[in-house]
């Protein structure tokens, strides 16, 4: 498994791990060993490093390009795909740790020099909700869990430390493909048995309260025939407050879907994210098939 503090930086970079660091490790590792098992071993893993990032992207390719772009005022319910304009939120905007920069997402990591490398000091993400607007509406994006790419990176240098930021920013264009839900509105999911129960108990925990409003007899107790109209009055209270739900504009977000649906954010074109994901899709199925070649020779030379 990996540390805590990796797993994000994990989720976010894992073709370039597995293609560059990952496969480089291995190569190092066959040239270490200079055996014929060592070399079946180390393309062996190739092999199943590659058929792994070369499925991840393919799968990724195939989503954003087969799922057309829906607009946020007409956008179902689901799995869908949205490009837009990021939109800070009401109220205090997200600032980026590093550099101060106003942004609707950020990522960074912060390294220290040791020797000829780089030691990991701190990481952090930032789990903020943003928007993303089309001109025929807003929608809100959480991107906890989300496979971010963004094109803003920056790395400052000094003292011995290396600082690398990544961030998304207000107004420029933000896709996102993941799961569109309705919070309250007309679609609104309401329980009113859940929500009379609750309600009741909080009228019981309040005795005092519960007397005043429904002991029409002033006897101390709350008869039978006066715990029906309490009832009645807390289901009217419930159908109102339900209605005031779906009375307003719901809230439209994006979040991450279920059963490992990929849940991509990025600060690209949806062509461009296509070529993104098929340019590395062929790139590790290339490494792949080397893989695959080199086994096939060392088991005849063998």
């Amino acid at each position: 498994m990996f540390p805590a503090h990796r797993t994000a930086e994990w989720r976010h970079d894992y073709a370039n791990l597995a293609l560059g660091g990952g496969n480089l490790l291995i190569l190092l590792l066959g040239f270490k060993l200079q055996s014929g098992i060592g070399w079946k071993i180390t393309f062996a893993l190739i092999g199943l490093t590659s058929f792994w990032a070369w499925y991840a992207n393919l799968k990724r390719h195939r989503t954003v390009a087969d799922t057309p772009t829906s607009r946020i005022a007409s956008a179902p319910q689901g799995y869908i795909e949205l490009v837009g304009r990021g939109q800070q939120p009401p109220g205090d905007g997200l600032v980026s740790p590093i550099n101060g920069l106003p942004c609707l997402w950020y990522r960074y990591r912060i390294e220290r020099k040791s020797g000829d490398s780089w030691e990991y000091v701190e990481s952090g993400i930032s789990h903020d909700t943003f928007g993303i607007s089309d001109g025929s509406g807003l929608v809100l994006v959480d991107p906890e869990g989300a496979e971010i790419l963004t094109s803003r990176k920056q790395v400052t240098s000094a003292g011995g430390y290396r600082k690398t930021e990544w961030t998304l920013i207000e107004g420029e264009t933000i896709y996102v493909i993941g799961e569109h839900v309705t919070l309250g509105g007309p679609n609104a999911v309401l329980d009113k048995k859940a929500d009379l129960a609750t309600l009741l108990t909080e009228w019981k925990q309040d005795k005092s309260t519960l007397l005043a409003r429904f002991d029409a007899d002033r006897d101390g107790e709350i008869s039978l025939e006066e715990w029906e109209r309490a009832r009645q009055a807390a289901s009217d209270e419930v159908d109102r407050a339900h209605l005031d739900i779906r009375l307003k504009d719901g809230i439209h977000l994006m979040r991450k879907p279920a059963h490992g649906r990929p849940f991509l954010v990025a600060n690209r074109e949806v062509n461009a994210l296509v070529r993104h994901f098929r340019l590395w899709s062929w790139l590790h199925l290339s490494l792949m098939l080397a893989a695959l070649l080199g086994l096939t020779l060392i088991g005849r030379a063998g």
